[in-house]
């Protein structure tokens, strides 16, 4: 009960919010780095993940890369990264979380692809649509609930494990619990429990946003469809994300 009130009083602290290394810049720091990361995953998932779900090929390929990374640990990977060319700083956490948003972004564009009634793309080429018309036009419309959801996952998760960034000097809200942990835990573990409130609080308050959003673009009945692929997947592949619109 102490920690919660050394925590609370932590909290309540103006000065901890405000002054240079405080939770603001903290918080600034943790943004920029989830925000870089996320850009740089869907640069690198959706094009494939849409292309492959255009074309119906690579879906094994798919399931594979998303595995993969997956199972990359990120810590070791920050390590690796920090060791190598990337040096320690915000570069290795922003590179390793990229990494780590792939798997939703990638399975879920690709799942949004190959989910497009074959009858509605057929009816497209039938009024003269290219190839690229009908993804451009029909397919990634028809597909954004998916890559909504993909963008959801990732993004609770980056913004969860970039926590770590404080390991390689990258900064973020983790560096509250670590400078409390160097501090001496008995004399502040409230700093410490107050750091990994904000950190859990951050990523709510991301997930509840992202589904709120999820949900406004998407229409009530491809809901309906989209709940029952994810239940589909999931039983087929526990692991692999899964749309979560309400």
């Amino acid at each position: 009960m102490n920690v919660l009130i050394d925590a609370f009083v932590w909290l309540n602290d103006p000065l901890n919010w405000t002054l240079p290394g405080g939770i603001l810049d903290r918080l600034g720091e943790h943004l920029f780095i989830s925000g870089l990361a996320l850009l740089l995953g869907c640069a690198l998932a959706w094009p494939v993940g849409a292309w492959l779900g255009h074309t119906g090929r690579g879906g094994s390929a798919v399931v594979m890369v998303a595995n993969l990374t997956r199972a990359l640990p990120t810590m070791a990977l920050l390590i690796v990264l920090s060791a190598s060319f990337a040096g320690i700083g915000s570069e290795p956490v922003i590179l390793a979380l990229a990494v780590f948003a792939v798997p939703p972004l990638l399975a879920n564009a690709y799942v949004g692809l190959r989910q497009t009634d074959p009858e509605v793309r057929e009816a497209a080429r039938g009024m003269g649509m290219s190839s690229a018309q009908v993804l451009w036009r029909v397919e990634l419309p028809l597909a954004v609930p998916y890559f909504a959801s993909g963008f959801r996952t990732a993004a609770v998760q980056v913004v969860a494990t970039a926590s770590l960034a404080v390991f390689v000097a990258g900064g973020g809200l983790g560096t509250i619990v670590a400078e409390g942990i160097g501090l001496g835990l008995q004399a502040h573990a409230g700093q410490v429990l107050a750091g990994g409130l904000l950190i859990a609080a951050l990523a709510m308050l991301v997930e509840g946003l992202l589904a709120l959003l999820e949900r406004a673009v998407t229409p009530p009945h491809i809901r309906r469809t989209v709940r029952r692929a994810a239940r589909g997947r999931a039983a087929a592949d526990p692991t692999v994300g899964a749309p979560g619109i309400g």
